[in-house]
């Protein structure tokens, strides 16, 4: 396939995928599979939905549409933790027949005047999914306009230190490979594994020549690679991070990298609603 899918005939790739994951999966897990079922090109997939408000591909927005409607027509289901799963009324079928989605999800959000709008033909409607969500679109602005380079790498020296990294320094040196600095990851306080690091502001996709380089520049210096970007990484990257017979590089882009920031409370906070309701019956029987 040459041209960007559209939402609806993303639906049986998605259907597919997690039925080849076993019936369940996460968001990326998907995303994987789905890329590899319909075999897309780098320079589709590469494609940024809004490159000013997140790092989110077209591609992985298209599929969040995908899986919104497949949620409302009662065939897909989620739960809080980001993992996408076949319902039981899904189990019983082969194929999606994705006009009757649509037509149906459409009727129904019709219905409902707090529904989304039913003029999505080309899923560029501007209304936010799942993965965008408001805070997600503030941070990606902070970290890849207003912070400098610097002070991104001293945000990812704080973060792999309340990961539980020791001895974590910044190093970045031009000439270096791209190597910004390293560490030491503690396992269970048994193991540990020396790890050189590179944190990229960027806006838009990681290639494999990019990991390439720094793999160049680490081997023989650490036992593992961790590359951290603001951005997003190629599929030709993340294959070329796990090749066969070349020293591991873990990839955390920036939707990961947001997730982390919320987890440790780094500059994000969680504000949770106190509800609070009285009990008549308790007080009658007194």
């Amino acid at each position: 396939m040459n041209k960007m899918p559209t939402f609806d005939s993303l639906m049986n790739p998605l259907f597919q995928a997690l039925n080849i994951l076993g019936g369940s999966g996460s968001i990326d897990e998907i995303y994987e599979k789905v890329v590899q079922l319909i075999k897309l090109p780098d320079k589709i997939l590469s494609v940024l939905h809004d490159p000013d408000r997140s790092n989110q591909t077209e591609v992985q927005y298209r599929l969040a549409w995908a899986r919104t409607y497949l949620k409302k027509y009662g065939i897909l289901e989620n739960s809080n933790r980001g993992v996408w799963a076949i319902t039981s009324k899904g189990k019983n079928l082969d194929k999606i027949d994705q006009q009757s989605v649509v037509k149906a999800v459409r009727e129904g959000d019709k219905k409902d005047k707090n529904g989304p709008s039913s003029k999505i033909d080309d899923c560029r409607d501007e209304e936010q999914i799942e993965e965008t969500q408001e805070w997600q679109t503030k941070l990606y602005h902070i970290l890849t306009q207003k912070i400098s380079p610097k002070a991104f790498e001293r945000l990812i020296q704080r973060l792999l230190r309340e990961s539980g990294f020791v001895q974590v320094e910044v190093t970045g040196r031009s000439g270096d490979g791209g190597i910004d600095g390293k560490g030491i990851a503690k396992i269970h306080g048994f193991m540990s594994f020396h790890v050189h690091f590179q944190c990229k502001k960027y806006q838009g996709n990681v290639g494999s020549a990019e990991i390439r380089d720094f793999r160049g520049a680490m081997v023989g210096r650490a036992d593992k690679g961790l590359f951290i970007t603001t951005g997003t990484f190629s599929p030709a990257a993340i294959k070329e991070a796990t090749r066969d017979g070349a020293p591991p590089i873990d990839l955390v882009d920036g939707i990961q990298l947001g997730e982390k920031l919320k987890e440790f409370k780094l500059g994000i906070t969680t504000e949770l609603v106190e509800k609070v309701s009285v009990n008549e019956t308790w007080f009658e029987e007194i």
